[in-house]
């Protein structure tokens, strides 16, 4: 079956962005001239998904306005004479079915993908965390609907990730398949170092089957009183098994500052209006900060 459904995660707060996610949802934070989230939906698109459901809550009125129809934009570009930019505008709303839901309670990403229930119904879905952008010649999605395609069992996409850092993440108990491609039969969420199964970890993109949805009924919440999606991916694991795809892209995490800050350099010096201008600054900024050192 084809993955033509995902869910987009973006309830959080984004305290770590904070102060400008008290008005502006992170999600709408822009990479250049697009909002995150946009990079999220046309990944999606570009996937072969034509259904999309984002999970927002209070204060994220934004997200659904940028997806819809602006007749005071158009009625502007319209008059001045810019068709293409209009073009371009309206284009965005019609990308892909895109639908929303709230989350009222913050019960974590279990608890989040669990309100998809009647949405997804009994088919395959994505599942790509708001946080995450990432830049691919094959959109990671696409990636991972791939291999879904091909064995049949859900999918994780991950990262090999250092002794450090994994303890910050899940950690995979899985075995190489082929090139790029584990299966996985457990999955632990932030291991402590005598935990880890494997320094390969989930980075943002999963594809699920319909059975998560009855896991979940039944997973207790963990840490902070939340319902973890990687504790339900725990049990599908060990009793289905599940695939992972090591995936190929820059990944940023907009929900942390530098990060944030490196996706806009990343964008900046590969988008068409800005590349040249955007790279003769950087030269220039990086030839006073060797002069700096060398004093």
């Amino acid at each position: 079956m084809k993955v033509k459904k995902a869910v987009i995660p973006a309830a959080g707060l984004g305290t770590r962005m904070l102060p400008i996610s008290k008005s502006v949802p992170k999600e709408m934070l822009a990479i250049v001239d697009k909002p995150a989230i946009q990079y999220l939906v046309e990944e999606a698109v570009n996937s072969g998904i034509t259904d999309i459901l984002i999970i927002s809550n209070r204060g994220k009125e934004s997200l659904e306005n940028h997806f819809d129809y602006s007749p005071e934009y158009s009625e502007s570009l319209r008059r001045a004479g810019r068709e293409d930019d209009l073009i371009k505008l309206n284009a965005i709303t019609e990308m892909a079915n895109v639908s929303y839901i709230r989350q009222n309670n913050a019960r974590g990403l279990g608890h989040a993908v669990s309100l998809a229930r009647s949405f997804v119904g009994n088919e395959p879905f994505a599942v790509m965390y708001g946080d995450d952008i990432i830049f691919s010649k094959t959109p990671v999605t696409k990636q991972l609907t791939d291999i879904y395609e091909e064995f049949g069992l859900a999918v994780a996409g991950v990262r090999h990730v250092d002794a450090e850092s994994i303890s910050k993440y899940c950690s995979l108990k899985a075995e190489q398949v082929r090139e790029n491609v584990y299966h996985c039969t457990d999955m632990i969420e932030k291991p402590t170092r005598d935990q880890v199964f494997t320094d390969l970890a989930i980075l943002g993109r999963v594809v699920l089957t319909p059975e998560i949805f009855n896991i979940l009924d039944k997973t207790p919440p963990g840490a902070k009183g939340e319902i973890q999606l990687t504790d339900a991916m725990a049990v599908l694991a060990r009793t289905k098994g599940m695939k992972a795809c090591v995936f190929e892209g820059e990944r940023f995490d907009v929900g942390n500052k530098l990060s944030y800050i490196e996706s806009n350099v990343y964008m900046g010096l590969r988008h068409p209006e800005t590349k040249e201008g955007f790279k003769e600054y950087i030269l220039k900024i990086a030839k006073e900060l060797e002069n700096d050192t060398s004093r």
